[in-house]
């Protein structure tokens, strides 16, 4: 059998050592129009700044290596020019020269292209660039000379935020371009604004809500919506990606949701024999069953091995994705797997939220750093819909545990069960997962009722009063306004104080106070709700609305 595969890096070359691995007498052949075919392209933004100070060290394979270990055809600069499916064809260009190949499977992995916005001036720019390969990166690293001084990145995604952390410790004065009202969309915005703290708080100039109209001045100059003009002698373009399917649209493959590949469980996609896998195609949200694209890479990893099966004759199935993605700004980590809680209610499921604060280890252990998890997820069956999570430290540990709960099908109720290892370096004996767990079945067995930051407003203007039961030293790192004030170890002799008639809300520092204030209240025959995520998370994401003493 003859397999063609157009496309490396983690589809590509995923499928292509599999198959080796299951079809020894196959002719497998790797067709890629760039220099390299394997290398580490989520890697690239950390040699910028020279935190991986060895390039070769981001190059994973080379067409040498790979048809010593796996017999293997790797042809780099190959492009591939058009496929024609009914003859099993497609034509390659190599230095000028175009001919046919003929195959008897085709494996498409072309991944996914920067995509470009419409923006005046762009064009006649000679300082503007994407990240993408290897390549880019090299004409990005010519760019950096000792006159470079300044630089903006446009979008802030997790790419984005990448290389807006490594142009500034490579000592660049940087400025983050965000069209959307948060940074790092991917998370709900109350998340994203501890990131966008670290941001500002490690010196980079952080603009929401803006996006630029035009370039002027050969690029050095950036006209905002905003009316404000930003100077640069660096721009980077990181607004999303959009699937590299030109190729198979050109071949009559039908397409999806943003251009994306359509593909069978089986990764076949509308033409007989051949198959496409990686950021082209379009895949099932798993959590939704609704059509996404999901441009990650253990996904593309996982996709490439299992249409290697399919070809092999083993029945493999796609079993979708739920988009689990991390990145790392300055001292902060985010995290999130699933949907979000903007996701959720777009796709119209019952959902009820939780945040909980906690440690990454024992807090009396030396290092101790704190964590903020929140929960999504089904009130009624307990079903997980996502999590997010932020801190210093910790954070992958917890995500990737709520990932492989989603995955396995597992619900809230089940959290409180994981035995996780402890030892104080390590953790504690009673995780964070495990509080999150026991936090969300509080909700949804009808023990605690909470809102959200974004309600408090609406309630108080219903007639809730506000109660915070902090120390009344911790109100000198601010309050909130016309709220009540009773510490926690004071409320019980204090209840004489509060209106029986009255509905409360009860705050403290990160929830755990205030839900021991709720508890207490409700057996006392008051009505209470808890302000999920208490004054932490509020004064974080709406400061100008904190009295300050």
């Amino acid at each position: 059998m003859k397999i063609i595969i157009v496309g490396g890096v983690a589809g590509g070359m995923s499928a292509a050592t599999r198959l080796r691995r299951l079809m020894a007498d196959a002719e497998i052949i790797v067709f890629d129009k760039g220099p390299f075919v394997s290398f580490a392209n989520c890697g690239l933004p950390y040699y910028v700044s020279g935190e991986i100070s060895h390039k070769a060290a981001l190059l994973l394979q080379t067409p040498e290596s790979l048809k010593a270990r796996f017999n293997l055809d790797v042809r780099p600069l190959h492009d591939v020019t058009s496929i024609s499916p009914e003859k099993h064809e497609l034509q390659v260009s190599f230095e000028g020269k175009v001919r046919t190949e003929s195959y008897d499977k085709l494996i498409l992995s072309p991944g996914a292209k920067p995509f470009i916005p419409e923006i005046a001036g762009l064009d006649q720019a000679q300082n503007v660039f994407t990240l993408r390969n290897v390549p880019d990166l090299d004409r990005i690293m010519a760019h950096l000379t000792p006159e470079t001084k300044t630089a903006v990145v446009i979008g802030a995604g997790f790419i984005g935020l990448e290389m807006a952390e490594n142009l500034s410790k490579r000592g660049l004065a940087v400025t983050l371009i965000e069209k959307a009202p948060q940074v790092l969309p991917p998370l709900d915005i109350e998340m994203a604004a501890y990131v966008k703290n670290e941001l500002i708080a490690s010196g980079v100039t952080v603009k929401t809500s803006a996006s630029a109209l035009a370039f002027q001045a050969a690029g050095r100059e950036i006209v905002l919506d905003t009316g404000e003009v930003v100077t640069t002698d660096l721009t980077i373009l990181s607004v999303g990606v959009q699937p590299e399917t030109s190729l198979a649209q050109a071949a009559g493959l039908k397409l999806g949701i943003g251009g994306g590949i359509l593909v069978d469980e089986h990764y076949q996609t509308s033409a007989p024999d051949v198959y496409a896998v990686g950021d082209a195609i379009v895949v099932k949200q798993q959590l939704t069953g609704q059509d996404a694209l999901i441009a990650l890479a253990s996904p593309a990893n996982r996709q490439g091995r299992q249409v290697a099966d399919v070809l092999a004759g083993i029945n493999r199935f796609n079993r979708g994705s739920i988009g689990t993605a991390i990145v790392r700004v300055f001292g902060l980590t985010a995290a999130s797997t699933g949907l979000s809680e903007a996701q959720a209610k777009l796709a119209d499921l019952p959902i009820a939220v939780v945040h909980i604060t906690g440690k990454d280890h024992a807090d009396y252990y030396p290092g101790a750093k704190d964590l903020l998890l929140k929960l999504i997820f089904n009130p009624h069956s307990g079903e997980i819909y996502g999590a997010q999570g932020i801190g210093e430290k910790g954070v992958d540990k917890r995500i990737d545990i709520i990932a492989t709960a989603i995955k396995g099908n597992l619900t809230i109720f089940d959290l409180p069960e994981l035995e996780l290892t402890y030892a104080p370096p390590f953790g504690s004996a009673k995780d964070p997962i495990n509080m999150l767990g026991y936090a969300a079945m509080n909700l949804a067995e009808g023990l605690s009722d909470n809102i959200q930051w974004h309600e408090l407003k609406s309630y108080l203007a219903q007639g809730y009063r506000l109660l915070d039961v902090r120390q009344a030293q911790e109100l000198e790192q601010g309050s909130f306004p016309n709220a009540l004030h009773i510490p926690l170890n004071d409320l019980s002799d204090r209840l004489s104080e509060l209106d029986p008639d009255q509905a409360y809300i009860v705050s403290c520092q990160s929830g755990l106070r205030s839900y021991l204030a709720e508890r207490q209240l409700k057996q006392a025959g008051f009505t209470v709700k808890n302000l999920d995520g208490a004054f932490s998370l509020y004064q974080t994401i709406l400061p100008e609305k904190i009295n300050y003493v």
